[in-house]
């Protein structure tokens, strides 16, 4: 028997979702964040938030956002891999300027509060560096 605030570990992530859908009418997708030390962060968010705001949220480190998500720092600079890269699309221009001035931009680096969640992130792994800018 389970007490008050206990969680059942043996219900399936699917039935979880399910739950979640039913009761809130929002679909939740699994997002995974890596810190550079290779620590995995799995967190289940909403759809209509943003990669940022799922990291503050779910107070995964490496993901500093002193802009609140406004767009104009690269405090929330994040690693794609190539295929992710390739779905979401290039940067905008001002997401762009803003990754200029990031030393240790890759050719896959994004801003997370410019990568709105929705249910095709299912699944999306993203990598933190070790510093924001």
């Amino acid at each position: 028997m389970l007490g008050p605030g206990e969680i059942d570990t043996g219900v399936s992530r699917r039935f979880l979702v399910v739950y979640a859908i039913a009761a809130t009418g929002r679909v939740m997708s699994r997002i995974t964040f890596v810190e550079h030390d290779g620590t995995v962060h799995e967190v289940d968010v909403e759809s209509g938030s943003s990669l940022m705001k799922a990291a503050i949220d779910n107070l995964v480190p490496g993901i500093d956002a002193d802009c609140g998500g406004e767009c104009s720092c690269a405090t929330c600079h994040v690693v794609l891999t190539n295929d992710w890269f390739e779905r979401l699309g290039s940067p905008a221009d001002r997401e762009e300027e803003m990754l200029d001035m990031n030393p240790e931009r890759q050719r896959t680096s994004r801003l997370a509060c410019q990568i709105p969640v929705s249910e095709e992130l299912e699944g999306i792994e993203v990598q933190l560096p070790e510093f924001q800018f």
